[in-house]
């Protein structure tokens, strides 16, 4: 499979050749929920945390004598039926961790890009080189694109003029091409790839 590799005015400059299995795959959604479920789970703190009867200070004292007063019987004020008791079976720090094999998760990736592409979401970029610091000049790069909502950046190096420049621009992110996951590629409406990042996400999921 071909790919066209444009300039930043939206100009096609060349052709790059990438892998069928890789960018040209039938999607497998069964893979792609499994993999965007793995990673939200994983990105799970898990730090909730309520204190048991045991736990809540106070309370040593009985209220109140056992009989006699025509109420409840009662050992303790910190009672979880108590204002200010100690909670029943509540939540306790844990992990969601949530691990797939390897093999699904790339699969994962590959299936969201070949639809990306299918769907010419996915758009390479000779290259993101910039001089200077200015937001300005990617919002005209955009426009020469004719591309707008969501969009990802994904680079073969984090250039920290690019990165400066487009920090402010709302629905707008870089990552390194190597390193998005599938909720990454998924949660965009268009992917801008440089044709140094594409060869390496070429190479890195075609091992298998």
């Amino acid at each position: 499979m071909e790919l066209n590799v444009l300039n930043k005015k939206g100009k096609k400059l060349s052709k790059i050749k990438v892998d069928n299995s890789i960018f040209g795959l039938t999607p497998n959604k069964d893979a792609v929920h499994r993999a965007v479920l793995s990673e939200m789970a994983n990105s799970r703190q898990g730090t909730h945390s309520t204190k048991s009867r045991g736990m809540v200070r106070g309370g040593g004292k009985k209220p109140w004598k056992q009989k006699g007063r025509g109420v409840a019987r009662a050992g303790t004020n910190r009672s979880p039926i108590w204002r200010g008791g100690g909670t029943v079976f509540g939540p306790e720090p844990h992990k969601y961790e949530y691990n797939l094999p390897k093999k699904i998760k790339r699969l994962a990736r590959k299936s969201v890009l070949s639809q990306k592409i299918k769907d010419k979401k996915l758009v390479v970029i000779d290259d993101f080189d910039i001089k200077e610091i200015k937001t300005k000049y990617i919002c005209q790069f955009l426009q020469e694109l004719k591309i707008d909502g969501k969009i990802l950046f994904l680079s073969s190096d984090i250039d920290e003029n690019l990165f400066l420049s487009l920090r402010n621009i709302p629905n707008v992110a870089l990552l390194k091409a190597i390193s998005a996951s599938t909720y990454d590629l998924l949660d965009c409406d268009f992917i801008l790839i440089d044709k140094k990042g594409l060869e390496l996400l070429n190479e890195g999921l075609a091992v298998k």
